[in-house]
């Protein structure tokens, strides 16, 4: 047989699989089980393939929504993912550990730096919980239990197991869980306003710069598409011509606390989709290379022993230093009793 010199060697051609349903992803729906297993196809195949009967549970059809229990055997038809799909998928992200403020068996709380996506997608190949899965190759259910934005710091919840991230989720659905950020806004925020009650809207920038983006804006309480949206205000200090806001959000919308503040004439410093662009340019002559948003403080009960958990991750250096340096905090002088 003749070999062509330099030739690629042929992709296996892939096969039919079957997979063991382990204890902790017992009462899981079976679509979000076959995409944890299906890296890289595309969602809407997976569910292509559930409806034609080419995945099967203890070989009988099943639905998208049922949910599989430990021991079931559940097969997995042949799929194939394109080329460039494929070598995303096998190029696999960077480990990388970050700030840990609390870890337990059952999950870990970090202090997600700015710039950091919490995972890969839209343009962005990694993330958090890629990175921490590569760093952490023995834990083999680490799922992010919510998100951020990207440009937003502070803590950041991780379930080590499925019991663990079900239990937080309905939590935060739920809003049983307590989410503070640390927001500097442009101008000095009026002390009576405590409450923002206006619902917000999805959409995507139409024709010019942008195009194709989605953004979230204010919308009338009578919008059918309009989603109820709640953020609490609280003045911490002023910053010279600034304010350092405590905000409470009693709905996790996205983009909400930059939407809302935004909605009241006090953009969040930084903020680029939704600030003052102008302001922002004199900010980074200022030294504020980022948005001035941060996750400060969030609080839960354990989803194993229920007892109440608070945490705390402090203003990171750029932003504690920016603030400093345009006002610096007040020193209480130390009295001997």
């Amino acid at each position: 047989m003749n070999h062509i010199i330099g030739a690629l060697a042929p992709t296996p051609a892939p096969s039919v699989k079957t997979l063991t349903v382990d204890e902790d992803s017992a009462g899981q729906r079976l679509d979000n089980f076959l995409m944890r297993h299906l890296k890289g196809v595309p969602k809407t195949h997976v569910y292509r393939i559930i409806r034609s009967g080419e995945v099967r549970v203890n070989k009988g059809r099943a639905s998208a929504e049922q949910r599989v229990e430990a021991g079931d055997l559940v097969r997995l038809p042949p799929v194939r993912v394109s080329a460039q799909v494929q070598a995303k998928v096998d190029a696999p992200a960077p480990a990388r550990e970050f700030p840990v403020l609390m870890e337990d068996e059952a999950l870990m709380a970090i202090d997600k730096p700015a710039g950091v996506a919490v995972h890969g997608g839209s343009g962005v190949s990694f993330g958090v919980i890629e990175q921490l899965r590569r760093a952490r190759p023995a834990l083999a259910n680490l799922e992010l239990v919510h998100r951020l934005d990207r440009e937003t710091s502070g803590v950041l919840l991780v379930a080590k197991k499925r019991s663990a991230l079900k239990n937080l989720q309905d939590q935060f659905r739920d809003r049983e869980t307590g989410k503070t950020y640390l927001a500097l806004v442009l101008g000095l925020w009026p002390s009576n306003k405590k409450v923002i009650d206006s619902p917000l809207m999805k959409y995507t920038i139409p024709n010019g710069v942008g195009e194709g983006e989605r953004r979230v804006k204010v919308v009338g309480k009578d919008d059918p598409n309009g989603m109820r949206s709640i953020t609490l205000v609280r003045v911490a200090r002023t910053v010279g011509p600034y304010t350092l806001l405590e905000v409470t959000i009693k709905t996790g919308r996205t983009h909400q606390i930059r939407v809302h503040l935004a909605s009241q004439g006090h953009p969040i410093a930084g903020d680029d989709k939704y600030g003052d662009f102008e302001h922002n340019k004199l900010l980074q002559k200022m030294g504020l290379k980022r948005m001035f948003l941060h996750a400060w403080q969030l609080k839960f009960q354990h989803p194993q022993s229920h007892r109440p958990v608070s945490l705390q991750a402090p203003l990171p250096p750029e932003l504690k230093n920016f603030v400093d340096g345009i006002q610096p905090p007040i020193i209480q002088p130390h009295l001997d009793v």
